[in-house]
């Protein structure tokens, strides 16, 4: 499951206005404040509208489907490309777990290498010793 995050509560709301004016979506004031303060979201743009009107409490409970990323429908590029465009000197991180599918992190990879970003962090979790 592919969830985004970015640091910056103005930041946050520049960049939610960027991806309304794309995908034809007008987020009312309450909608961008839910946003620019939550942590990291991992639903399509589509039913975005729906996770934000959720509270807190809503939002941890609820089983997020997760960004998509495949090459039918790649809107992790959208956000990087609006994120990068919002802060020029955004760095990017990829943080997997032990469950994280290898072909969901190519897809991510190949998604930052097709945006011209070539300079990431990977992000993993060590693991425990016996």
């Amino acid at each position: 499951t592919v969830f985004f995050n970015m640091d910056g509560k103005y930041n946050r709301q520049e960049l939610l206005e960027k991806m309304g004016e794309k995908y034809n979506i007008q987020f009312s004031p309450e909608e961008v404040h839910s946003f620019s303060v939550m942590s990291s979201m991992g639903v399509p743009v589509g039913n975005l509208k729906q996770f934000l009107a959720m509270d807190n409490e809503q939002r941890k409970a609820v089983r997020q489907p997760g960004i998509p990323c495949d090459s039918l429908n790649n809107e992790l590029s959208d956000w990087i490309v609006f994120s990068r465009i919002t802060n020029p000197k955004l760095r990017i991180a990829i943080k997997g777990d032990q469950d994280a599918d290898y072909p969901v992190v190519k897809n991510v990879i190949n998604t930052l290498i097709e945006r011209k970003v070539n300079r990431f962090n990977l992000i993993t979790n060590l693991e425990q010793g016996s």
